[in-house]
């Protein structure tokens, strides 16, 4: 790949960790931000899952209305909104103007990756697109990695607000970024057709790809959602030293979604069942080793490692599904799979707060596992189908 192509794709990347910082700091902040406005544990934890939520409804339908707009300038309206969505957080005094200002960052978040993701899999050659895809999701990993814990350190010694404040100018850094390096790349338009979206909505084998996705994801999220309250009530480490496990985390997720990158390289399906056997292992793991203060490094390493190994094989397999499938509807596809990766978070944190009301902390740990458990099925049902209709 040529050096124009690596800086487009860093300035996708650079996007990549405002929005996932956005998207996940919250986890290291639930407490902070309860305490604050008064509410629940759970309560606070729907401001992880309504932004899920938020992203799953209005990705595909700003995709389907924008089909016009070319890719360049579209980027570069959705990096202008979720940074003022962040500014607005940034001042937000209850709750609810709170969850309406992630809502308003969430639909921009949404249709960014998804559009994103086509234009960063549309610069390179047929065998570099998982690579592609991977670096641009390397910007999301590195948000767990560095994001979420400075976001955290922020929070806990300036006030949550300030993190999103943060956020915001990082946003619109990585606004300018894009200004200046996309534009090295042909700008791109498409019109989606109502044949189109039936299409695409109605093909058993998109559904049971993006439902796969959705299990993946969500797995992840049960525990993820509930983790810092984990690592202070059930491991027995300190508020100030969570940013700290979470930067041990984050590495190990960096770690897993280059080896995603590689292994989607290939027919990303073929491989996608061993990463959700290990991801689904390494869930159940956490009952044994989270209880245990010098475990529990050890841990989240390994959760981490598989959190989100799926990520760039889930999304290299429904654009090259949608490309045999239903190739005029591929940013469609692109944005229903961004949905189902939040449906997916929105599913998990979900059960993860049910687990936290009703069972146990740990008990978010075998939900999750149950989640990817399903989501290894499908990628071998997915599997099989794939050779018997000869698709790759």
């Amino acid at each position: 790949m040529s050096t124009k192509i690596y800086i487009a794709l860093f300035s996708l990347a650079l996007s990549a960790f405002a929005i996932g910082t956005t998207e996940f700091v919250l986890v290291g902040l639930l407490q902070t931000v309860a305490s604050d406005l008064h509410i629940s544990i759970t309560r606070a934890g729907t401001l992880i899952s309504g932004y899920a939520v938020a992203i799953a409804v209005g990705t595909p339908l700003i995709a389907i209305l924008s089909g016009k707009v070319p890719k360049r300038r579209f980027l570069i309206i959705l990096m202008a909104v979720f940074t003022l969505g962040n500014l607005l957080s940034a001042f937000s005094y209850s709750y609810h103007l709170l969850m309406l200002s992630r809502v308003l960052t969430a639909v921009a978040h949404g249709v960014f990756f998804a559009v994103a993701a086509t234009v960063a899999m549309d610069l390179v050659p047929e065998n570099k697109k998982g690579t592609a895809v991977s670096i641009m999701f390397t910007g999301l990993t590195v948000a767990t990695i560095a994001g979420v814990p400075l976001g955290t350190y922020i929070g806990q010694h300036y006030g949550w607000r300030a993190t999103f404040g943060v956020v915001a100018a990082l946003a619109l850094i990585a606004l300018v970024c894009n200004f200046l390096a996309i534009d090295k790349i042909k700008d791109q338009s498409s019109t989606l057709h109502l044949r189109d979206i039936v299409k695409i909505i109605s093909n058993s084998r998109i559904l049971l790809a993006l439902l796969m996705t959705a299990l993946g994801f969500g797995g992840t999220f049960s525990l993820f959602t509930y983790l810092t309250p984990i690592l202070e009530d059930i491991s027995g480490f300190s508020a100030s030293s969570v940013t700290l496990l979470l930067l041990v985390y984050g590495i190990a997720v960096a770690a897993g979604n280059l080896a995603g990158g590689k292994i989607a390289n290939t027919h990303p399906v073929k491989n996608l069942r061993l990463v959700f056997l290990f991801q689904s292992v390494a869930l159940l793991l956490q009952i044994l080793l989270l209880p245990n203060k010098m475990l529990t490094i050890a841990g989240l390493i390994i959760m981490g490692f598989f959190a989100f190994m799926m990520s760039p094989g889930v999304q290299a397999y429904i654009l090259a599904l949608s490309e045999k499938l239903a190739p005029s509807a591929k940013d469609l596809a692109s944005a229903l799979n961004i949905s189902a990766f939040n449906i997916g978070i929105a599913a998990g944190s979900t059960l993860g707060g049910y687990a936290v009301d009703y069972l146990d902390y740990l008990d978010t740990a075998w939900i999750g596992a149950v989640m990817v458990i399903a989501a290894m099925l499908l990628a071998i049902i997915n599997y099989r189908l794939d050779k018997q209709q000869n698709l790759f």
